[in-house]
C-alpha cells in the first residue's frame, strides 16, 4: 500500500529483458531485497540492490498495462517505498496497480487528462485519483477526461512538471470506488 506522496524523483536506467534498472538515492535507504516501490503508480519488488541503483523484475502483464515499457534510459520515474503501518497517511490509499494509461491533454498547472470511456464511472469531483503515483484531487470530470491542479512543488519534484500534450500517463482510479462498484453490482443488475 501507498500513499501516493512521491518521496524521490529517480529515473529508468535500463532494461535487459524484463528486468528494469533504477537510478535511486533516497528510495534504497533501508530498503531490502522484496521491499515494495513503486514506480510512476507501479508497484515493482526490489530484486537487486547496488549503492545508487535498484532492479525489479517486470512482468508482461505490467508492461502491457502500464507506462514502463516506454520508458528510455534516463528518463524520470517518480519513486515511493511502501507504507509502513507507523506511517501517517497524508495521500489516499494508492495500491500501486495502474488501471488505465491516460493522456496527458493540457500539461501545467491545470494539468487534464483523457482516459478510456470505461473508467468514467470512477471519476468524481473532489475525489482521489492517482497520475504516475501521485495522489491527486479531481475536478472538471467530463466523459474521458479529468483535470487535476498541480502546485509549482508538485510540478518540479514529480515527473508531472515534464511532460508535453499526448505523453502517457498511468492512472490508479480510487480502490474504495472499485469495491463499492463490486458490491453494489447484484443490487443494480
Amino acid at each position: 500500500m501507498f500513499t501516493g506522496l512521491i518521496e524521490e524523483l529517480g529515473s529508468f536506467v535500463s532494461s535487459e529483458g524484463l528486468r528494469y534498472r533504477f537510478a535511486a538515492k533516497e528510495v534504497i535507504e533501508g530498503t531490502k531485497i522484496d521491499d515494495s516501490i513503486s514506480v510512476n503508480g507501479c508497484c515493482l519488488t526490489v530484486v537487486a540492490l547496488g549503492e545508487d541503483w535498484w532492479e525489479a523484475d517486470v512482468v508482461s502483464e505490467t508492461v502491457d498495462r502500464t507506462s514502463l515499457g516506454k520508458l528510455q534510459s534516463g528518463d524520470p520515474v517518480n519513486f515511493e517505498r511502501a507504507v509502513r503501518y507507523a506511517d501517517r497517511l497524508g495521500g489516499h490509499m494508492v495500491q500501486g496497480h495502474v488501471d488505465c494509461v491516460g493522456t496527458v491533454l493540457a500539461p501545467g498547472s491545470d494539468f487534464r487528462v483523457q482516459i478510456p470511456r470505461d473508467f468514467d464511472q470512477y471519476l468524481v469531483e473532489k475525489g482521489s485519483i492517482t497520475v504516475d503515483g501521485v495522489s491527486l484531487t479531481c475536478f472538471g470530470v467530463e466523459e474521458g477526461a479529468f483535470s487535476v491542479a498541480l502546485i509549482p512543488h508538485t510540478l518540479s519534484v514529480t515527473t508531472l512538471g515534464s511532460y508535453s500534450e499526448g505523453d502517457n500517463v498511468n492512472i490508479e482510479v480510487d480502490v474504495i470506488a472499485k469495491y463499492v462498484e463490486r458490491l453494489l453490482k447484484p443490487h443494480n443488475e
